[in-house]
């Protein structure tokens, strides 16, 4: 596997990203009247920081792992994103979008990996 193809600068910084507005978005739902009501989201929230973040590590380490990351990193990026969307406040719409927008590139970049791990 070309190791040029392991790291994607946009597909990068789109992990980044991910991982940095889903963390400021939980601190900030921990302050909401409702939190206990965001329980899922909650966990979404920490689930998708963390595997994007993994995700980022393993693309800098040029990992022979990193496709089958990238798709379950894109599965956990959809779930967050979607869970996000369910809420109305200003916060939780953009983190979803952010998340849709990471799972999109996470397939398409497993993608562009094909075969293999």
């Amino acid at each position: 596997m070309d190791s040029q193809m392991m790291v994607s600068p946009s597909t990068h910084k789109t992990l980044q990203d991910c991982t940095t507005m889903c963390q400021k978005t939980f601190d900030i739902l921990l302050s909401h009247q409702d939190v206990h009501f965001r329980k899922n989201q909650l966990k979404l929230l920490l689930d998708s920081a963390t595997i994007c973040e993994i995700c980022a590590k393993f693309m800098d380490r040029c990992s022979i792992l990193i496709k089958s990351l990238r798709e379950y990193c894109a599965y956990v990026c959809e779930v967050c994103g979607n869970e996000c969307l369910r809420h109305p406040d200003q916060e939780s719409q953009m983190c979803g979008r952010m998340c849709l927008n990471c799972a999109r590139k996470c397939r398409a970049f497993a993608m562009q990996l094909g075969g293999g791990m």
